[in-house]
């Protein structure tokens, strides 16, 4: 299972499962082979063993997909996995309507599969990764996975008015489209999607009962448990070949899991469409290039059994590598990507290290030689030196300060608020060190040298700054105007001049321009209304100089 918002994906597999899996009493071999796979270990227990995987490889999110990849490694099974689609009569119908909303729909059944609690746990588990992943946090695809012996086809994907009632999953009482958005955890967090449109999305069946509203929640009818045997797939989607993607990763993996793919015809306006579609990819890459790439000499039967225990099928023929990829394998994108398989195959442990042939000595930019002996002067100064993220939230960077989002620069769908914008002074970082550290001992005085970005003509620009704080019962400008003249003196050989300044962040008439030279910036004490949207208590004085045409060699 996932655990929480770390930073990579973790999936929890127990060795029952694993032993059944794979056939084996003996799976600590198997367990051996799992960093050869590009996966982390990160806990071994007494019944089970966490795995971090990459989130490129959503095929990883459940046990089925990663003893897939382990059988290829030993040589199990070799080549790309085979997986029949069989035809049903199943139709889904798309309404007009919902062009404008959620456009795309891709559908799939599984039949006479067989579940137990962890097995669905392990599908929702893989159902939220794909949302996070390719879905893009529900925005771009969601997924819904049904009870299908209890609709009635055909299956109408439309819209309708936030007025519109039935039971969403886990309620007894029908709730409005508007109120699921407004009263409901999972409403309050992907409303947003669909709350600007004056219809909502949503899939009945031929007797108009609720499957889904699409992206928030499904219906109560349609609850998976262990007793559930027949599947209905519906993924909806902004992105045609994103639902196509999520789609082949989900029905692979529950035919691993012992199900059978029917397929579902898909009638959309000026389109039908059989999904899914689970043919292979095809790609070529030269010999030569993978052999160099990995400082290899390898023949091309070679590459090709490398590529085999990968998983995927390959000929060669004139140089030329012809694989033929799996399509579940979404994040094969690049002939490169082939070469990292083509390692993979052949055993990482394999690799012998070899020294570069160049014999040539490396050293420092002169840039970094001058950043090097600016943080050397600001250490002998008492400062402590923190290095934070380029991306901070809006808050920070602009509410707290009494800043205007003028010029700024936006991460489009972000994973997380407090990594919206990339940064164009660094004092807002320094006073959210200041904020997660009021506990620790005053005074705290710190500082930080990195890159800032900046919006100029249509082009991003990145400029060196140096950021300085300091917070203390008698903190005060006179104390920052010190350590300014220390720092440009001793770093630049340069006397910096002063002027009054206004500026948001600071007090009235405790607020400085400073110039001296190609340095420039801005000094002064913090207001108190900054100070309070920090959570701060002690008085607070701060810098910021532009250094990036000083430290120019």
């Amino acid at each position: 299972m996932v655990e929480g918002e770390s930073d990579l994906p973790v999936v929890t597999i127990y060795y029952d499962r694993l032993r059944r899996l794979l056939n084996t009493t003996d799976i600590e071999p198997y367990i051996e082979r799992l960093p050869y796979l590009g996966l982390d270990i990160e806990e071994k227990a007494q019944d089970y063993i966490k795995i971090e995987y990459n989130p490129n490889r959503p095929d990883f999110s459940t046990d089925y997909g990663i003893v897939r990849a382990l059988k290829g490694l030993l040589g199990l099974e070799k080549g790309c996995p085979k997986y029949e689609v069989h035809r049903s009569d199943l139709v889904v119908q798309v309404d007009k309507s919902v062009e404008g909303v959620r456009p795309y729909i891709v559908s799939a059944l599984i039949e006479g599969i067989t579940l137990d609690d962890e097995t669905i746990r392990q599908i929702i588990v893989m159902q939220e990764d794909l949302h996070h992943t390719i879905g893009r946090r529900r925005a771009k695809v969601s997924i819904g996975i049904h009870n299908f012996d209890v609709l009635k086809p055909p299956i109408i994907y439309t819209t309708e008015t936030p007025d519109f009632k039935f039971v969403p999953l886990g309620c007894v009482e029908p709730l409005s489209m508007k109120e699921i958005l407004n009263k409901t955890p999972v409403g309050q967090k992907y409303g947003w999607i669909v709350a600007k449109h004056p219809r909502y999305p949503i899939l009945v069946d031929s007797l108009g009962q609720v499957l889904s509203f699409p992206p928030i929640i499904n219906g109560e009818l349609t609850r998976v448990t262990s007793a559930t045997r027949n599947l209905f797939i519906d993924i909806t989607a902004t992105d045609l070949k994103a639902a196509e993607d999520a789609l082949a990763i989900l029905v692979t993996t529950l035919a691993d899991a012992g199900g059978e793919i029917r397929s579902a015809e898909v009638h959309y306006p000026n389109l039908t469409l059989l999904t899914p579609n689970l043919a292979e990819m095809e790609m070529k890459v030269e010999l030569r290039r993978v052999n160099r790439l990995l400082g290899l000499r390898l023949k091309g039967e070679e590459a090709v059994e490398c590529l085999a225990r990968s998983r995927i099928d390959a000929e060669y023929d004139g140089g030329m590598l012809r694989a033929k990829i799996p399509r579940y394998r979404v994040d094969i994108m690049h002939p490169v990507d082939l070469v990292e398989e083509v390692v993979i195959g052949y055993g990482l442990d394999r690799l012998t290290p070899t020294l570069p042939p160049t014999k040539s000595v490396g050293r420092l930019h002169p840039e970094l030689k001058r950043l090097s002996a600016i943080r050397e002067v600001c250490v002998g100064l008492g400062l402590n030196e923190v290095m934070n993220l380029s991306l901070i939230s809006e808050a920070a960077l602009y509410t707290n300060l009494g800043r205007q989002a003028q010029e700024a620069i936006k991460v489009e769908e972000p994973k997380s608020s407090e990594h919206e914008y990339l940064r164009d002074m660094l004092i807002p970082s320094l006073l959210l060190n200041l904020s997660t550290n009021i506990h620790e001992p005053y005074p705290q005085k710190l500082f930080e040298l990195a890159k800032t970005f900046h919006r100029r003509g249509g082009e991003i620009v990145e400029e060196y700054h140096l950021g300085v704080i300091t917070s203390h019962s008698e903190a005060n400008y006179t104390e920052a105007k010190s350590l300014l003249d220390a720092i440009t003196q001793q770093a630049f050989g340069l006397r910096c001049e002063t002027k009054p300044a206004s500026n948001p962040l600071f007090i009235q008439g405790r607020c400085a321009e400073v110039k001296g030279g190609t340095l420039k910036g801005i000094i002064g004490e913090i207001k108190p209304e900054v100070l309070q949207a920090f959570n701060l208590r002690m008085p607070t004085a701060a810098l910021e100089l532009n250094i990036n045409q000083a430290i120019k060699p």
